[in-house]
């Protein structure tokens, strides 16, 4: 949802538990998965549908955030999109087709976005499709930390690096929609006075699969 992963020294790093007063705790988190792209570094096989465990890359992903209770949860198709959402058929989550995948990631974001915004939710994680590897209770984390204020825009962060996935309050939806090509949420997230990494211990949040090399050996 960034750019892939980087390290922020100017964005601050928060690590849990957070202090809180209890006032944002009945803040509702929905769920938007980007897997729209062609992922053409991974050869002429779409790397969503490749297997990990047993299971396709995207399912992964999705899991993990049906795993930390976030809904509802919104996955943005694109490239293959019938395969895709057969991959996420028998989970509980809406599908969208974004018909300007290819144009970049922002293209589903801006679908995404506007699917969400119609829901009751106050905030959003946004996760990519191609990062299988995240644990939910890195989800869990990033959630607890904006119930407790820490922050309008988050990301996970392993050993100080920024990662994904990454929430947005509803207050930035508008401008998340409005960004191009392949920047997603970065600017936003860099340039806003509410933004934080959240400490993980999950090195998940930095390891996605852009090449074959990058599938763990079956």
């Amino acid at each position: 949802m960034t750019d892939g992963t980087s390290s922020d020294p100017e964005l601050p790093t928060v690590e849990p538990p957070f202090d809180t007063d209890g006032s944002h705790e009945a803040r509702s988190v929905g769920g938007l998965v980007l897997a729209a792209g062609t992922g053409s570094r991974f050869g002429e096989a779409n790397k969503l549908l490749a297997s990990v465990d047993g299971e396709p890359i995207v399912r992964h992903a999705v899991e993990t955030l049906l795993g930390a209770g976030v809904e509802p949860i919104v996955v943005v198709v694109g490239y293959e999109a019938d395969a895709v959402r057969e991959a996420v058929s028998k989970l509980p989550v809406r599908t969208v087709y974004n018909e300007a995948y290819a144009s970049g990631q922002a293209s589903s974001v801006r679908v995404g976005i506007d699917t969400l915004e119609t829901m009751a939710v106050d905030a959003a994680v946004v996760a990519l499709g191609d990062m299988p590897f995240v644990d939910s209770a890195t989800v869990e984390t990033l959630v607890a930390a904006y119930r407790a204020g820490v922050g309008d825009a988050l990301a996970a962060a392993h050993d100080g690096d920024r990662g994904n996935p990454v929430l947005f309050d509803r207050r930035f939806f508008e401008p998340l929609t409005a960004v191009d090509g392949d920047i997603g949420g970065r600017e936003i997230l860099l340039e806003s006075d509410a933004s934080a990494l959240v400490a993980v211990d999950d090195p998940g949040v930095r390891r996605d699969v852009d090449e074959r090399t990058d599938l763990p050996p079956e």
